[in-house]
């Protein structure tokens, strides 16, 4: 055998999946919009804000805990808010676009 062992990453990025998920929900959001699968979509997204803000704070950057603070409210669906109309319509791929450049820096040293 030769060298040619790949050496493992320093890092790992645990909010990519997370990320990704609540991107790809994000970008359908604007079609389920005036389904009753919309609710579906507020719970995944709020509850996937939760999880990619936990990653944040795991990994310490904290910059990124009031903007998944305030994806997790504006998009929760225990007290929803009455949102409509093409401002509400933009922020569902604007809120995907946060997820996966989040996703993607949030990344913690492997032990």
């Amino acid at each position: 055998m030769t060298g040619n062992q790949k050496t493992p990453s320093l890092y790992q990025r645990n909010a990519f999946a997370p990320g990704l998920l609540a991107a790809a929900v994000l970008f359908l959001a604007p079609v389920l919009m005036a389904s009753d699968w919309y609710l579906g979509v507020l719970f995944a997204v709020s509850i996937l804000a939760v999880v990619v803000g936990w990653f944040a704070i795991q990994a310490r950057h904290w910059w990124w805990v009031p903007v998944f603070a305030v994806i997790a409210v504006l998009w929760n669906p225990v007290f929803p808010f009455p949102f409509t109309g093409p401002v509400w319509t933009a922020a569902q791929p604007a809120a995907a676009v946060v997820f996966l450049v989040a996703g993607a820096m949030i990344k913690v040293r492997r032990q």
